[in-house]
């Protein structure tokens, strides 16, 4: 005869079978997800090789890849088109994974290195070396990538007291930007024509003539931090839930907060060293890509496919859709993060913003 089952041990098995569905739904979610930014990514990446004066045919472009073109082919591809695609993943990946870290790690969506003066710092240090120290080349991505470094670490001292909290680093990283925005506008008001528009790209962003040396830094340094990303992947539930409750978890919320932010902080700084600014990546991939998620979840790989794929969209625009004229992709990219950013703040203040 069988012996009747415990109740309490009936509806655990059944909480625990709910629990593993919804786990195995949401892994399919993301995996959708990611599958849908990458297919974005590369339609976009396939046209920036395909599009432009040279009319290079899908022949060409496959011949020019795997080492089978011509010298006009090659030309277009590994000096002109691909450098400008690879630059556009680096920033994209950078920027999205960035402002993923930065929004979940401080539980704010303004949360975003645009907003906290992260890559205005780089700006800053950037044109610093063009109009004061009459530098160029890698060395200028040099000081943008310490620009960044130093506002960041600059925000996070005027925001710590015995801790770090999310509102705190906010309205610091807010006011940083506003100084750093005026320190860049007087430097560019006593600069000649000349200079000034050679600082233009780290205004507003841009990701035409990237050498390679540098673009070969840039995606070793990507892929360091992405590592450090993935490591820290599973302490971001508990970092975003409140301080005590991930406490008494067992989380060290400062140590892992600061790695986090760190972790942030160079992926951002990686991305503007190479392409300036871009402006709103960072703030609109992430909330993107937690929206086709879902809730609850930090979508770090999906807010790195969906910068990708932004940039490279937005890049598109920039060279193709505007009248024939060619623009820096972060001016594209400020038309579409501004209206977000407007109803973002809206939004906030019907239904108030967590910090």
């Amino acid at each position: 005869m069988s012996l009747p089952l415990d109740p309490l041990a009936a509806e655990h098995g059944r909480v625990a079978a709910s629990v593993a569905r919804a786990r195995s739904t949401a892994h399919r979610r993301t995996l959708a997800v990611v599958a849908g930014a990458g297919l974005v990514a590369f339609a976009a990446a396939t046209a920036g090789l395909l599009l432009g004066a040279a009319g290079l045919t899908l022949a060409d472009v496959v011949a020019g890849l795997t080492g089978q073109g011509d010298a006009t082919t090659n030309l277009v591809l590994y000096r002109l088109r691909l450098p400008r695609i690879v630059a556009a993943l680096v920033a994209g990946v950078g920027l999205g994974l960035g402002g993923a870290l930065f929004q979940s790690t401080l539980r704010n969506p303004l949360a975003s290195p645009d907003l906290l003066g992260v890559t205005g710092g780089a700006s800053l240090a950037a044109v610093a070396a063009i109009l004061l120290g009459g530098l160029s080349g890698p060395v200028v991505s040099l000081a943008a990538f310490g620009g960044a470094l130093a506002v960041a670490a600059l925000v996070w001292g005027l925001a710590w007291r015995s801790g770090l909290t999310g509102i705190r680093f906010v309205l610091v990283g807010i006011g940083m930007a506003s100084v750093v925005s005026g320190l860049l506008g007087w430097l560019i008001t006593r600069a000649e024509l000349r200079e000034a528009s050679a600082a233009l790209v780290w205004m507003v962003g841009g990701i035409a003539n990237v050498p390679w040396p540098e673009l070969g830094v840039a995606a070793a340094a990507l892929a360091v931090l992405g590592l450090c990303t993935a490591l820290l992947a599973p302490r971001m539930p508990l970092l975003a839930l409140d301080d005590d409750t991930a406490r008494g978890l067992g989380l060290r919320v400062t140590r892992a907060r600061g790695a986090a932010i760190l972790v942030g902080v160079g992926l951002v700084a990686v991305a503007t060293a190479i392409a300036g600014p871009v402006a709103f990546v960072a703030l609109v991939a992430a909330p993107v890509a937690r929206a086709l998620v879902g809730r609850g979840s930090a979508a770090l790989a999906a807010s790195a496919l969906v910068g990708a794929a932004i940039v490279l969209v937005a890049d598109l625009v920039a060279q193709h859709a505007l009248a024939g004229v060619a623009v820096p992709v972060g001016i594209v990219t400020g038309l579409i993060g501004a209206p977000y950013l407007l109803w973002l703040i809206a939004r906030g203040d019907r239904k108030g913003i967590d910090g």
